[in-house]
């Protein structure tokens, strides 16, 4: 692992989670948008309202899977095509996520392992997918307190596309004049894996969640390494 130079780290369900809230969010949708609708005094239908679920779904990866982000104004835009308000969508946007009340979760073994990974001399980025019409700058505040400790981070939204896609690798490996052998990806899911595998990069699997496995099983998606923790990725490039 000598060649290593830059660990990259996906966020959520590697560094932090939202605390109960499901991989998908399209079950959230139809109280975030009646939240919205009470909130900010629209007259809006029931019909209205389960047309801006439908189309919102649409553009969910989960459902219809994609690798080129699009800019939450522009979902947002079409999501609200009917309601015939003046009310910017931007403030639409708030208020639809401010139904959420998510509430970030760091795992107890990020920060420490950011640490000794900054302090071992490693260059720390972050790739991370931002949900589906979720503006870049409010996933950020709600994993502030990590940011400190990245030297660099690219959303689907910054770099324009959502993994599998590599592109913000590229964009990683541009930025600190390295090469893919240099770099190496840690991730949750087959999307992180793949990612890694389309750059050309080592990649890690944390596997947090060992429920349905038998002991010793592990998800084998490809990846390089597999890890239950993140102490295990700090032994793992930083053995002294």
């Amino acid at each position: 692992m000598s060649d290593i130079k830059i660990a990259v780290f996906d966020l959520g369900g590697t560094l932090m989670e939202y605390k109960e809230m499901h991989l998908s969010w399209i079950s959230y949708y139809k109280g975030a948008f009646d939240y919205t609708r009470q909130k900010l005094g629209l007259e809006l239908t029931d019909a209205q309202i389960e047309k801006s679920i439908k189309i919102l779904s649409g553009y969910n990866p989960r459902v219809r899977p994609r690798e080129k982000e699009i800019e939450p104004e522009i979902i947002f835009t079409n999501v609200t095509s009917d309601w015939h308000t003046e009310i910017p969508v931007a403030k639409i946007i708030d208020v639809f996520f401010e139904s959420f009340h998510l509430e970030p979760v760091i795992y107890k073994d990020s920060i420490p392992c950011l640490s000794k990974l900054k302090e071992a001399g490693f260059k720390i980025a972050a790739l991370t997918d931002v949900a589906s019409g979720m503006p870049d700058q409010l996933h950020k505040d709600y994993v502030s307190p990590l940011l400190p400790y990245f030297d660099l981070y690219v959303s689907s939204l910054s770099c324009g596309y959502k993994k599998p896609n590599a592109k913000g690798l590229k964009d990683i490996a541009e930025y600190f004049k390295a090469t893919p052998k240099e770099m190496i990806m840690t991730g949750d899911d087959l999307r992180d894996v793949q990612a890694a595998k389309n750059f050309g990069c080592q990649s890690v699997l944390i596997d947090r969640n060992e429920s349905g496995l038998h002991e010793g099983e592990s998800r084998d998606y490809g990846q390089t390494y597999t890890i239950r923790s993140l102490d295990e990725l700090v032994a793992l490039l930083n053995p002294a």
